[in-house]
């Protein structure tokens, strides 16, 4: 209405100019004046009708606007209340994920493969060492059911360590785990021990092809339940539980040959993990430790690399071993202090286990304990920047050659050594628990080697070992005298895949 007025008042201006313009000329009359009002109200009368169409139109269209807006309010409210019924998908560098629309189910797959190589040097006409081999082939399934409830199951089908023989597949990780709080979690199945460091550390994120000394006094996984948690914002965890009990380096075959259990248990302190010094957040440090009877062959070392129980060198070549009359006869216990340090691109980590068991021979009822200890030290520098860590590596600039991006390059080293209690070692050849002429009494060991790690889920390794024995070295036509008679060197390869 406010347009049709000023439309209106504009009009009359233009028809009393037009008319006093006329009366002052003296050739305008009143007909021709009515007539020419006659037809300006008629124009008006037409606008008038044009502005009012406009009018309706235009509230026409606000009316449209209201009701699509309407329609889309309806829209959105329909998918999201689909989005809290519907399940996800995702694929990423963590592999592949389903989950219901709430998150209290989900199923991930993740695997990890390796491809290894190991050349040895100077060995002096051993045949069959050198090659190509599928360290690790493992699936890794793993999921949450309602929300507090996680699983995993890993079999593996790879050599699994075994001197690069073929290895039949085995399950290594199978577990039921409950959160109640991140302070007080329960864990059920076939897993790690809470003792060492470095045989914690996941294996795709191992700085070396192979674990050192350290990690072969140690049993690797068993069957058990344990309790956990982290406790003060992070800085203390702890684990500690009950399990059926094996060797040292020895994975369980999933059910006991006993009737004695273990008992291990872990603590790990980051004092500084809050603090505002850069410098001191990636300090760590910790106990870990284990008890256990074993009166069995089984509670003593792993047999790889040889044919009785015995440790091996980072080729997985067997430098010493018990005689086969030999038994686990009794006590047993390790204990394993342990630290780490990570600040910017270097770390450093390290560790001294021992290993103190009593035995017998199998014609004997008279048993001896033998204290054997180990202990490493590892650094590494990330030379393209990046942050070193207890998990591994990510580049921030994955390979892309056509972008001009390599990766990350870590540059590691490592000392590592294993003494064995020199009591087993006897002059009279009848009360050796070993014997010396071909099982070394001591090993040590030092690596280099480069990491490429190409992206998050890729890297290639290169390293080389030497290793060296104090004793040993005589006749014989199968290791350990063959492993002993010369320093082991050898140069290790690995291309890996992990999601």
């Amino acid at each position: 209405m406010k347009v049709r007025k000023m439309v209106l008042l504009a009009v009359l201006i233009v028809v009393q100019g037009l008319g006093y313009s006329s009366l002052a000329d003296g050739n305008a009359d009143i007909e021709a004046l009515k007539k020419l009002v006659e037809e300006q109200n008629k124009k008006i009368d037409a606008l008038t009708q044009k502005v009012h169409d406009l009018e309706e139109r235009e509230q026409g269209k606000s009316a449209t606007a209201a009701r699509i807006e309407a329609v889309d309010q309806k829209v959105q409210a329909i998918e999201q209340e689909k989005s809290k019924t519907t399940p996800r998908l995702s694929i990423s560098s963590e592999g592949f994920t389903m989950s219901s629309a709430d998150t209290n189910f989900t199923l991930r797959l993740r695997g990890i493969v390796q491809v290894d190589s190991r050349t040895f040097l100077d060995d002096h006409g051993l045949r069959g060492n050198d090659g190509f081999l599928l360290r690790r082939v493992r699936p890794i399934i793993e999921g949450t059911l309602y929300h507090d409830f996680d699983f995993v199951i890993v079999p593996d089908f790879g050599t699994g360590g075994n001197g690069g023989a073929a290895a039949a597949p085995q399950v290594f990780d199978a577990w039921l785990n409950y959160t109640y709080s991140s302070a007080l979690q329960f864990r059920f199945g076939k897993f790690k021990l809470p003792v060492g460091l470095e045989a914690l550390q996941a294996d795709p994120d191992t700085m070396f092809n192979e674990r050192s000394f350290a990690s072969q006094l140690i049993s690797i996984r068993d069957v058990g339940a344990q309790m956990q948690g982290q406790v003060l914002n992070g800085r203390l965890s702890y684990a500690g539980g009950v399990f059926n009990g094996v060797g040292d380096n020895r994975n369980s075959s999933n059910s006991d040959f006993d009737d004695e259990k273990e008992f291990a248990g872990r603590l790990f302190a980051q004092p500084f993990k809050s603090s505002r010094f850069g410098c001191l957040k990636g300090f760590g440090f910790g106990l870990g430790g284990s008890y256990t009877r074993s009166f069995t062959a089984a509670g003593l070392p792993n047999t790889t690399g040889g044919t009785n129980p015995g440790f091996v060198t980072d080729g997985q070549q067997q430098f010493f071993s018990y005689k086969s009359t030999v038994t686990a006869a009794g006590n047993h216990w390790r204990l394993s202090p342990q630290f780490y340090y990570y600040w910017g691109p270097f770390d450093l980590m390290g560790e001294y286990i021992v290993s103190s068991q009593e035995v017998s021979f199998t014609t004997s009822a008279k048993t001896r304990r033998f204290d054997n200890s180990a202990w490493e030290v590892n650094a590494s520098w990330v030379l393209t920047g990046e942050n070193a860590g207890y998990q591994g590596i990510i580049p921030d600039h994955p390979f892309n050659p056509h972008s001009g991006q390599w990766g990350a390059w870590q540059l590691v080293a490592r000392y590592e050594q294993l003494d064995l209690d020199r009591s087993i070692f006897s002059r009279k050849p009848a009360l050796s628990y070993a014997d010396p002429a071909v099982s070394a009494k001591e090993a040590q060991a030092w690596s280099v080697g480069l990491n490429w790690w190409m992206n998050k889920n890729v890297r290639v390794n290169g390293s080389f070992t030497r290793t060296t024995f104090s004793g040993g070295g005589g006749a014989g036509a199968a290791a350990p005298a063959t492993v002993t008679r010369q320093p082991e060197n050898v140069i290790f390869t690995r291309v890996q895949l992990a999601f």
